[in-house]
């Protein structure tokens, strides 16, 4: 592998969500910004929506990963963050469930499963909302609140969006019990659109959407995630493979990583220091969810309009 060649201590274009490559770009950090604010106010629903690709699970793990910083970082329930220890009040207790293709019980199980709430066996599903309730009344006591981020809520059944609306609408007389943050693909707002959650859709207070990454923000998320590997050199990519790999990607963050990678190799096999734009055109070539570059066919189009446009004006000289 090239880790040698170019100077890294680890791969810097890997698909797996490591927050420690969080790149603030303007989107992401809007993005973050929103959910911390909407979060700390006690907001009942919160959405995220984004294509595919756009790092809406990275997003998550860092929310998730804030959003008690600064707070006290005993772990009692559900999936906290190692944050620094602090005494200020109240802390999240949160739950993070990746795959919410689940029917209202099995939902109702998971959350109980990640809030550490003891089971018997066969518990039947008015036992399971009592001892829930129970759970989320006994965190609001201790001065916490408690919160629930689900990862691919555009996969959720109906019915079990309806079951989330329904736990929220257990609160005190100053806030809500649960908190619910749902990260999406675009085909989650589509769901929300059904009339039997319009009561859901109603109580969304906070959303934002995800978007890719501009030119200019390209070429310093390559930098950061670069750096971040140990890469200490100035500039490991031209401008016109970073131009080329914007036009391909549409600055989708999964596909920059994937083209990326394979730039890379195509550079070491060829013993360069440098990725240039032929060796993203070669990586792109073998990935085929990349957009066609549309530059040079513009740059063909073009030549062929100009040299036809001499064609007629010499034809109309003679």
């Amino acid at each position: 592998m090239y880790l040698q060649h170019f100077g890294l201590r680890e791969l810097p274009f890997g698909l797996t969500p490591d927050t420690s490559f969080f790149f603030a770009c303007s989107s992401y950090q809007e993005a973050l910004n929103t959910l911390l604010v909407a979060a700390r106010n006690g907001e009942g629903f919160i959405k995220i929506t984004g294509e595919v690709g756009n790092g809406k699970t990275l997003l998550c793990r860092k929310f998730l990963a804030t959003l008690n910083q600064g707070r006290q970082s005993t772990t009692l329930i559900g999936t906290q963050d190692g944050a620094v220890a602090a005494p200020p009040a109240p802390r999240f207790v949160t739950a993070y469930i990746p795959n919410p293709y689940l029917e209202p019980r099995s939902l109702l199980l998971a959350l109980a499963d990640e809030f550490r709430l003891p089971l018997e066996k066969d518990t039947d599903q008015h036992r399971l909302l009592k001892g829930l309730t129970h759970a989320l009344l006994d965190c609001a006591r201790q001065g916490q609140r408690a919160l629930v981020c689900l990862d691919e809520a555009q996969a959720m059944p109906l019915e079990s969006l309806e079951v989330l609306r329904l736990l929220t609408n257990l609160e005190t007389e100053k806030r809500k019990l649960l908190q619910v943050v749902l990260f999406g693909q675009p085909e989650l707002d589509e769901r929300l659109r059904h009339h039997s959650i319009r009561q859901l859709r109603q109580r969304i207070s906070f959303q934002y959407d995800l978007q890719g990454l501009r030119r200019e923000e390209l070429e310093r998320y390559l930098r950061h995630r670069l750096a971040v590997a140990g890469f200490g050199g100035e500039t490991l990519f031209s401008k016109g493979a970073v131009s080329k790999l914007h036009r391909i990607s549409g600055g989708t963050p999964r596909l920059v990583n994937i083209v990326s990678h394979k730039s890379m190799m195509l550079a070491f096999s060829e013993g360069r220091q440098q990725v240039l734009p032929r060796h993203v055109r070669d990586a792109a070539a073998d990935t085929p969810e990349v957009r066609r570059d549309w530059l040079p066919w513009a740059v063909a189009l073009i030549g062929t309009a100009v040299a036809a446009s001499l064609g007629l004006a010499w034809v109309a000289l003679q």
